[in-house]
């Protein structure tokens, strides 16, 4: 991967394009490979060299385009590399993500490859990306590290008020701060409303 990580930032999962995709390009180079050699005595044995020359300059091209063209999933955010002649990166931070889908034919379900769609706040907005490898797995880590992006936001969040309240009490802080995370859960759980999780904030942050 190219696209330097940031602070404290790793990498958890790494995804390339299934290996279908060169399936095409390893075919119609196979089936120029054996015109080119039957025909290479005859009046067209040149012409087929060439196209067999350039079928397989196609494929080394399908090669690299893999190669260099994947999802990076880290605990921040999703990072999508593509280019062979030239170096392009998207990212995606986890807290605009929206929602995440992915679709598998009969092949992609025997093949483990689908169809990914990524649906975010962000400026790209709906993507999806085709002959995905484990897309299953993709899913599911984006969905596991948003929650745990998630909560390290809420947690810094409530450390923040803490401190800011009771700053001058460092165990009194600390007590607020497991209290905000205490509401903060019930709320996530729906066992209180947005309303109700907000007068306790307050009750709290003003006691």
């Amino acid at each position: 991967m190219k696209t330097q990580l940031k602070k404290n930032e790793k990498v958890i999962l790494t995804i390339r394009k299934h290996w279908f995709v060169l399936l095409k390009p390893i075919l119609w180079t196979l089936i120029l490979l054996i015109i080119a050699m039957a025909g290479s005595n005859s009046e067209f044995g040149n012409f087929l060299l060439i196209g067999l020359g350039l079928t397989v300059v196609w494929f080394i091209y399908r090669i690299l385009d893999r190669n260099t063209n994947l999802w990076a999933v880290t605990n921040l955010r999703i990072i999508d590399e593509y280019g062979v002649f030239s170096n392009n990166s998207k990212e995606t931070p986890l807290d605009k993500i929206n929602n995440i889908s992915y679709r598998q034919p009969l092949l992609g379900r025997m093949f483990n490859y689908g169809h990914v769609q990524i649906q975010s706040a962000a400026e790209s907005g709906s993507t999806i990306h085709k002959m995905v490898e484990r897309p299953k797995v993709l899913k599911d880590t984006i969905t596991q590290y948003q929650e745990r992006y998630k909560q390290e936001q809420i947690k810094e969040q409530a450390q923040s008020l803490a401190n800011a309240v009771d700053g001058q009490k460092p165990s009194g802080g600390i007590d607020i701060y497991e209290e905000l995370i205490k509401l903060n859960d019930l709320k996530e759980k729906g066992i209180i409303t947005e309303n109700d999780f907000q007068k306790r904030k307050e009750k709290v942050l003003n006691n």
